[in-house]
C-alpha cells in the first residue's frame, strides 16, 4: 500500500475541508507533485463511494493504478474526456476533473464545458479540479472550469458575458478588416475571488530539484522540399499529381510551410503526402542508442517516424514501460497527465505554437528523484521551428503577426 507524502497528507486535510465548506476544491499542483494520488486521498477520506474520474485517454492507466496502490473502498470509474457519453448512470459521490484547464475555452463554452456542467447540475457531486496551470493562457479560462459548479464564486453571472462586465477588459482587434471583440484580458482579480477554493503546490516546495537542459539541433532537408516552399511563398498554390497544396490566407501559408519544413503537407482534399524524412531519419541516428519519448505535431509526422523506425516504435506507454521501444506521442495529446520518466531523453520532431505545450511537454520525464533531464529539439535547417521556439519559450503563443515578421528570413 502506498504512503502519502507529507505534503500530500496536509493537501488532503486541506481539500477535505475546503470540500466540505464550499462543495468543491481545485488543487493547482504542479506536475509530478501527485495531483492524481492526492485527489484520491481526498475522496476516501471523505468517505466517497462511486468516484468518477474524467481526464485525457493516454492517463487512465495511470490512474487506475494510483487507485490500487491506495488499496482503498472507491468505486472508481475513470475515462476519458471525449467518451463521456459512455459514462454510466450511478449516483456520483465525487467527480474529479483532471487537467481542468481544458474546460476553459471562451467566450462560447466547449462540448466538453457543457457536458461536465450537466453532469454536475444531474448528479450534484463533490467535485475536485486538478490543473498544474489553471489558466495557461488567460485568466478569462477560469470561468467556464467552475461555471457549474453550485457554490462557485461567479454563480451569480448567467453567461460569461455577464461575467465579463466585471472580470474582464474587453477590447477589439483588427481581423480582416472586421473589429473583433477580445475577451482574453481577464483580471488578476479572477484568481483572487478562486483563493479560497484553491490549493496550490510547487515543484520546488515538494522538494524537486531537476533541472531541464534543452539542446536545438539543425537537419537540413532534401533541396526539393526547400524548393516547394519557395514555390508555395511565391505562387501559394502548388500542385502535386493532381492535388493542391493551397495557401491562400496568411494562416494557411503559416500552417503549410510549418507542415513542409518538417517533411509532411495535408492537401485541399484532406490526403496527406510525406515530401522528406530526413529529420526522422536523423533522429533514428543520432538516439540509436538511447530510449526516447518522441514528441510530434501533425498526423502524418507518425506516418514518418514509422516508416523509419518500423517495430522500434510505440504509441502507448504500456508498451514503452514494458520494453525496449520508443515511443511517439501527439504534443497536445501528449504534454498532459503522462510520465516518461523511463526515457533517456525527450526529442521534439516538430514544435507547437502553443506556449503551453511548450511548457508542459518539455516537462514529461521529470521526477523527485530525477535530477537531470535533456531535451532535444530537431528543427529543419532554414525552418519555421527556430522562430516559433523563440517565442513559445518567452511565453508567448506564435501568431500571424509572428509569422509575418519572420517570413523574411524562411
Amino acid at each position: 500500500m502506498i504512503k502519502f507524502r507529507d505534503y500530500q497528507e496536509k493537501i488532503i486535510d486541506q481539500g477535505v475541508d475546503t470540500i466540505n465548506q464550499y462543495g468543491f476544491v481545485y488543487l493547482a499542483m504542479e506536475v509530478r507533485t501527485g495531483k492524481t494520488l492526492t485527489s484520491l486521498g481526498i475522496a476516501e477520506k471523505l468517505g466517497c463511494v462511486n468516484v468518477l474520474f474524467l481526464t485525457k485517454k493516454k492517463a487512465i492507466r495511470d490512474v487506475e493504478n494510483d487507485n490500487r496502490s491506495l488499496s482503498s473502498n472507491l468505486s472508481l470509474f475513470c475515462i476519458n474526456y471525449e467518451s463521456m457519453h459512455k459514462i454510466p448512470d450511478y449516483a456520483w459521490d465525487l467527480v474529479i476533473l483532471d487537467e481542468a484547464h481544458s474546460l476553459g475555452a471562451f467566450p462560447k463554452p466547449s462540448k466538453r464545458s457543457k457536458q461536465v456542467r450537466e453532469l454536475i447540475k444531474k448528479h450534484r457531486p463533490k467535485v475536485i479540479l486538478l490543473s498544474g496551470t489553471p489558466t495557461p493562457e488567460s485568466y478569462s479560462q477560469m470561468y467556464h472550469q467552475v461555471c457549474g459548479i453550485p457554490r462557485n464564486p461567479f454563480s451569480e453571472y448567467r453567461n460569461f458575458y455577464r461575467f465579463c462586465d466585471d472580470y474582464v477588459m474587453v477590447t477589439a482587434r483588427p481581423i480582416n478588416g472586421l473589429q473583433i471583440k477580445d475577451y482574453s484580458n481577464g483580471k488578476k482579480i479572477i484568481l483572487d475571488k478562486m483563493d479560497r477554493y484553491t490549493i496550490s503546490y510547487t515543484q520546488k516546495e515538494a522538494g524537486f530539484e531537476s533541472e531541464i537542459e534543452e539542446e536545438i539541433i539543425r537537419v537540413p532537408l532534401k533541396p526539393e522540399t526547400y524548393d516547394l516552399c519557395n514555390r508555395l511563398k511565391k505562387d501559394l498554390v502548388i500542385e502535386i499529381d493532381d492535388e493542391a497544396i493551397l495557401a491562400d490566407t496568411g494562416v494557411k501559408l503559416m500552417s503549410k510551410l510549418h507542415q513542409m519544413y518538417s517533411g509532411t503537407v495535408k492537401f485541399e482534399s484532406g490526403n496527406t503526402l510525406i515530401i522528406d524524412s530526413s529529420k526522422a531519419e536523423y533522429i533514428k541516428w543520432r538516439f540509436s542508442e538511447n530510449k526516447i519519448g518522441i514528441f510530434y505535431k501533425f498526423k502524418a509526422e507518425l506516418e514518418v517516424l514509422k516508416q523509419v523506425f518500423g517495430d522500434q516504435l510505440c504509441t502507448d506507454l504500456e508498451t514503452f514501460d514494458t520494453t525496449d521501444k520508443n515511443i511517439a506521442l501527439q504534443i497536445v495529446s501528449g504534454r498532459e497527465g503522462i510520465s516518461l520518466r523511463n526515457a533517456d531523453f525527450i526529442v521534439f520532431y516538430n514544435i507547437d505554437f502553443s506556449a503551453t505545450s511548450y511548457w508542459q511537454a518539455r516537462d514529461r520525464m521529470t521526477t523527485k528523484e530525477r535530477k537531470y533531464n535533456k531535451v532535444f529539439w530537431i528543427f529543419s535547417e532554414g525552418g519555421i521551428e527556430g522562430h516559433v521556439y523563440k517565442a513559445v519559450n518567452k511565453k508567448k503563443d506564435y501568431t500571424l503577426r509572428h509569422f509575418k515578421s519572420n517570413l523574411l528570413y524562411l
